[in-house]
């Protein structure tokens, strides 16, 4: 098998040993003859996978009582249509840090009133705003931790005079989270706890059922808990997998344990980056992310980008061109993605500037 270094922002890489075991499981299932993907899942088999799924979510970010997990189809995106239609009553806050966070406010924009506390769209979103106001009166207050198209992450968990709402897609499992804080944490799992085709919800159970407005039953997600993510057919590869991507967090010790090595994997490219003529982090340094590392060719090497992609790929680098929308160069390196992974690609840079002196 040929072997490369990933850096895609999403889908991304996932452990090896998840990706064996859903190998195992798409031939037989538990010895039931039959592919995990063929299962009813309404069988004691895959309701043990629901279980135990479920059940590494809150031992993993020691989930409180007072909050559920739920899995669902559709993405982060139909996830902004989730909160504004379970939660925005009156009035909605959000903080403006990226194209996420300003689809996420559009989607409130369209049920009721919402407004942006502040927005870092004047630096191109890169940085996350300070000194802000969230208002009284909002329903909740909404902010995606993590930007993947720039490379800012907010790594703490804000106090908030009102209910608080997290898009967590791109960093969720990265760090503890205090989820005691949040009425929802949400995201796609094609980051770091699994492919792409299923997303995570964490709520706070007593915070549902306020809202005035009809809910569509799919929308609701109250179904959703009492029927405890089954209210139709899951998505069952999506979660087998994400089940084995928690398996494999809490053998490498924890949430706590992936932080740690996840801080030395970032500080190792960002010290090249800073280091190396070549490249510019496009950042501010106190907002950088330790997932997605994104940086620029230096003023006055404009023109070796497309070189530069061409000889990283050259070296089995992949996944490293910037999104469309910015240009330049993004390496994703999510809970998957090794220490021996960020030190070729720091490696090829090295090379690159040897050739280039």
């Amino acid at each position: 098998m040929k072997k490369v270094h990933i850096f895609n922002a999403g889908p991304c890489a996932l452990p090896q040993q998840a990706i064996d075991r859903a190998r195992e499981a798409l031939l037989d299932f538990k010895g039931t003859g039959m592919s995990v993907i063929e299962i009813s899942h309404r069988t004691k088999e895959w309701e043990s996978v629901m279980d135990e799924c479920r059940a590494l979510w809150k031992e993993l970010l020691d989930i409180p009582d007072t909050h559920e997990v739920v899995f669902l189809g559709g993405g982060a995106s139909l996830g902004f249509l989730y909160v504004a239609m379970n939660f925005l009553g009156k009035k909605a806050a959000y903080l403006e840090t990226g194209v996420w966070a300003k689809k996420a406010y559009k989607e409130a924009k369209g049920l009721g009133e919402a407004v942006s506390v502040a927005s870092s769209a004047d630096g191109n979103f890169c940085y996350i705003p300070k000194g802000y106001e969230i208002p009284a009166d909002a329903d909740y207050f909404h902010i995606t931790t993590n930007n993947t198209i720039y490379g800012t992450e907010i790594r703490e968990d804000l106090d908030s005079p009102v209910p608080l709402i997290a898009d967590m897609s791109s960093d969720i499992m990265s760090r503890p989270v205090d989820v005691s804080k949040y009425d929802l944490i949400y995201g796609g799992a094609q980051k770091n706890v699994g492919p792409a085709g299923v997303t995570f919800f964490i709520v706070r159970k007593d915070a549902l059922g306020k809202v005035g407005r009809y809910i569509p039953t799919m929308l609701d997600l109250r179904t959703h808990v009492d029927g405890g993510s089954m209210f139709n057919t899951p998505p069952v590869f999506a979660i087998y997998v994400m089940t084995e991507t928690l398996r494999w967090v809490k053998e490498q010790g924890g949430v706590a344990a992936i932080e740690q090595r996840n801080i030395r994997k970032a500080e190792t490219l960002y010290a090249e980056i800073d280091r190396n003529p070549l490249f510019v982090g496009t950042a501010a340094k106190e907002d950088r992310s330790r997932m997605n590392v994104c940086f620029v060719m230096a003023p006055g090497h404009e023109d070796l980008e497309a070189e530069f992609l061409s000889f990283s790929k050259s070296k089995g680098m992949v996944g490293l061109k910037g999104h469309r929308s910015v240009g330049g160069f993004r390496a994703s390196i999510y809970n998957a993605c090794s220490q021996e992974d960020v030190d070729a690609l720091v490696a090829v840079m090295k090379e690159f500037e040897q050739l280039h002196k």
